[in-house]
């Protein structure tokens, strides 16, 4: 095996028109220090490349077809130097095309719903009225997204932000919510004190809103 991977390298120096030499000044480019000796010893089977080092020294010696050139298969299977060296042209051309560049993968979508902070219907979530949008950016757990309206919650969530929320029936003592009381859609911050659940902003120029009928506040999920 060593044998055989040393001569086909020779072989495809020689074919290359490269010394020793000059094919180990290619794999220093490459980011690989490689001497003419150690070439030497590669090419005459007294030691192997490193995975690495073989990779690289294919790609100095533009063999487009790794399998075909040292196991006979791959795409170059059955054919000759001549064709494997058409096949490579031929591949080239396809790649100069543009054509059949690799389509990058679909990103994940989610949801975006618009929060208006006094004229929301409260059912938001449930009449279909969204846009999909990108969510790359989105934490794993978001199940969807809101666009804030107003500034009763500055300085953490601004008007206009996209925030995202995990769905959620209920949220914790402290915690950033997204709500609907009477018709209208919040995101607070809910306190649960022993004189009653009420809804808080962040924006000291808000009062708190209370909810003397708890039963009937309904919760949408959990900012994240």
């Amino acid at each position: 095996m060593m044998d055989d991977i040393g001569g086909k390298l020779a072989a495809l120096r020689k074919q290359a028109g490269l010394s020793q030499k000059e094919l180990a000044q290619r794999l220093t480019a490459l980011g690989e220090p490689v001497t003419d000796k150690a070439l030497s010893k590669w090419e005459k089977g007294a030691t192997l490349p490193s995975a690495r080092q073989f990779l690289l020294a294919c790609q100095a010696l533009e063999v487009a077809d790794i399998s075909g050139e040292f196991m006979g298969g791959g795409l170059g299977k059955g054919l000759d130097a001549v064709g494997r060296q058409k096949l490579a042209e031929y591949a080239e051309l396809l790649r100069c095309s543009g054509l059949y560049e690799p389509k990058p993968e679909r990103g994940r979508a989610i949801r975006l719903y618009t929060l208006a902070a006094s004229a929301g219907p409260g059912q938001f979530l449930d009449d279909g009225d969204y846009q999909w949008t990108d969510a790359a950016g989105a934490p794993r757990q978001a199940d969807f997204a809101v666009r804030v309206a107003g500034d009763s919650m500055e300085p953490r969530y601004h008007d206009g932000q996209v925030v995202y929320v995990k769905q959620t029936p209920t949220v914790a003592d402290g915690e950033a919510g997204l709500f609907s009381w009477q018709g209208s859609g919040y995101i607070k911050i809910l306190r649960d004190r022993p004189q009653g659940i009420s809804l808080h902003s962040l924006n000291p120029n808000y009062e708190d809103i209370p909810i003397p009928e708890p039963a009937q506040l309904r919760v949408f999920g959990r900012i994240l």
